[in-house]
């Protein structure tokens, strides 16, 4: 099944996931996807994803999700940019979540990137979601 915005359909299985208390979830597999999941856990979300191949050439990425006193880490997570809408941002308007509390995960020339990497690396780009 392709989607026509693989970001949204992520985040919207790792919200699903962590509304019923899942320790794992599976995504289908993709670099753009492994290059925001390996953002999510250089920051913290999650404890980690695994690449998984399944016969036929067809693989999938395993998140395990990540839970602090039964309770999950990632409070809040939205989709910024849509495909009927994209938002770009340059380095001096990098919004802050939460006044820095949450990171914007952006789609730099340099690559996927969290907002404060963004502002080291003096690159904008698109704010793909937030996460808090």
């Amino acid at each position: 099944m392709s989607t026509h915005d693989p970001i949204s359909d992520l985040i919207t299985r790792i919200r699903n996931a962590q509304m019923r208390n899942k320790s794992k979830v599976s995504t289908p597999g993709s670099k753009m996807r492994a290059n925001v999941l390996e953002v999510l856990k250089a920051e913290g979300y999650i404890r980690g994803y695994a690449a998984v191949e399944h016969a036929g050439g067809h693989n999938e990425l395993e998140i395990e999700l990540k839970y602090f006193d039964g309770e999950p880490v990632i409070k809040e997570i939205e989709r910024v940019s849509k495909p009927g809408r994209r938002v770009y941002a340059s380095v001096k308007n990098l919004p802050r979540v939460r006044n820095g509390l949450g990171i914007s995960v952006l789609s730099t020339p340099k690559g996927i990137m969290a907002d404060h990497d963004a502002r080291d690396a003096n690159v904008g780009g698109e704010v793909l979601f937030t996460v808090f």
